[in-house]
């Protein structure tokens, strides 16, 4: 019987407030949407921040006859063979480095003019202007400044460079880009609360007779408020199931279009949306029942 009555009374709530009803499941959509982005979006930023620094490389150019000629820190002349095995052979003793490989001066000619074949400059550079290198590849790719003040400044090294300092703009980017979704999240988090308190409250209101009826016959002030929470949690848990298929859509769109268009990203796969889904179900169904319960707390007490 009771349990019959709190279904009727949320059905009652639920016609009566049908436009109210409809803004909160739009407005919790809209916002665990968001959340649920913004978490598959750190989790993209951290999967790029493994796949893309596990192949960065520290590069340790080595002076050629145009750099003795230009550059002070070639001052002492080219780098010769015996400097350059030198360079080789402290490398591979160094723990953190896992693997080294010298590219000549012809091999960096070749890499140049195919990367840069459609610039008007590659027509221009020759392969004397181009500079030997040993590419180094560590462990740990943040010990770069280890790699640099050991061989930057010696004689036949013209410069020491990381590849992770051209990585580290673009994340921070995508890192920028992330804390501005995280912030609408949360402003839309805060439209909705405020939305589902006052449907709450217009609700209680339309029933101010039913409720004051019950409490003279004694019900409990939880059991009177009982039908206006599932209320909210209901029209929460519609918004929720509504941005998890949001959250689907779009994954489906990026991973049927975007990924075979940009295969250079590694997205995340389904592993990290499904397990973003549960976060975005709870906090669905948690956020408008404490939202409604805190609403009705004072408003409904005798």
């Amino acid at each position: 019987m009771r349990a019959h009555f709190v279904l009727s009374e949320i059905g009652v709530g639920l016609r009566r407030n049908l436009t109210m009803t409809f803004a909160v499941i739009v407005s919790v959509a809209l916002s665990l949407a968001l959340l649920g982005g913004a978490l598959l979006a750190r989790a993209q930023v951290n999967s790029m921040e493994d796949f893309w620094y596990d192949r960065v490389e520290v590069s340790i150019f080595l002076c050629n006859e145009v750099d003795a000629e230009t550059d002070a820190a070639c001052s002492r002349g080219p780098a010769t063979a015996e400097q350059r095995d030198e360079i080789w052979a402290e490398l591979e003793d160094l723990a953190l480095v896992e693997e080294v490989h010298h590219e000549t001066a012809d091999q960096a000619y070749e890499r140049y003019q195919e990367q840069q074949a459609d610039s008007p400059f590659a027509a221009v550079v020759t392969p004397d202007q181009m500079q030997e290198s040993l590419r180094v590849k560590l462990h740990d790719p943040t010990k770069y400044e280890v790699i640099s003040s050991a061989f930057a400044g010696r004689e036949g090294v013209q410069s020491v460079t990381d590849q992770r300092s051209l990585l580290e703009n673009l994340f921070n980017l995508l890192n920028g880009v992330n804390i501005a979704a995280v912030g609408l999240m949360m402003l839309m988090l805060v439209v909705a609360v405020l939305l589902i308190v006052n449907t709450v409250r217009v609700s209680a209101f339309s029933r101010r007779r039913e409720t004051g009826i019950m409490r003279l016959v004694g019900a409990s002030s939880f059991y009177i408020q009982l039908p206006f929470i599932l209320e909210a949690t209901i029209a929460g848990l519609l918004g929720a199931l509504f941005a998890c298929l949001l959250l689907v859509g779009v994954y489906l769109g990026i991973d049927g279009f975007l990924a075979e268009r940009i295969p250079v990203i590694d997205f995340v796969g389904w592993d990290a949306v499904l397990s973003v889904l549960p976060y975005v179900l709870v906090t669905g169904i948690a956020m408008p029942a404490l939202a409604a319960f805190f609403a009705l707390y004072k408003y409904l007490k005798v």
